[in-house]
């Protein structure tokens, strides 16, 4: 099968690059790594990983905010990994005064006191909405998480599955060509494979 669609996968320091990229080509998707301005090419969608910080997430995601502004703007697609989907909001309590990307209104707010953080492990799905973004997602299909924090959108129609840890949070979001997921589907075995490739199928239309 051919490699027709060129995905930016951006690297700014926090992410599991090379496991994302891998798990990109799996569906057949040409991956350009891109670690600075100057690398940028022909983008058909973007992917932003990360684990980690938010502050340092981003801060090191700053130099790249307009240019990923203006190709979700022309409607490009967009997937958040993680703390990349975490940066697809305005701000964080991890960091109150540093601001997102501002993709999607909301915040990001910590897991509650009475869990053990970070939310290591294996966790499954409550489907809230059909996307094709989850087509084939069953809800007793397990993802792997490792995270601290969750993202609280302002509108909550985006969300369209939800996840419990101490707290029923939004693991997967879709607005319009922006999607975004908590969890790593480039760990998450099959069932992170359907997300990828329905990613890909989105993207190739």
């Amino acid at each position: 099968m051919w490699f027709t669609m060129n995905v930016i996968l951006i690297n700014y320091g926090v992410g599991n690059i090379f496991s994302v990229e891998y798990a990109l080509r799996r569906a057949y998707l040409n991956v350009e790594v891109c670690s600075s301005l100057n690398s940028f090419g022909k983008a058909d969608a973007i992917v932003i990983p990360g684990v980690g910080n938010f502050k340092i997430g981003a801060e090191n995601l700053g130099g790249f905010k307009g240019n990923i502004i203006d190709l979700v703007r022309s409607n490009i697609p967009i997937l958040g990994i993680c703390l990349g989907m975490q940066l697809f909001f305005q701000e964080s309590d991890e960091c109150p005064n540093m601001k997102g990307l501002g993709l999607l209104n909301g915040r990001v707010a910590r897991l509650p006191r009475n869990v053990k953080t970070p939310h290591i492990g294996w966790n499954n799905l409550k489907i809230v909405k059909y996307t094709e973004f989850l087509d084939g997602v069953d809800e007793g299909d397990y993802f792997y998480f490792a995270h601290s924090y969750y993202a609280v959108p302002s509108n909550p129609e985006i969300t369209a599955a939800e996840t419990e840890y101490g707290v029923r949070f939004t693991s997967v979001i879709v607005k319009n060509n922006v999607f975004g997921v908590q969890f790593h589907p480039e760990k998450s075995g099959k069932s992170g494979e359907k997300i990828i490739r329905n990613f890909a199928r989105i993207i190739k239309r």
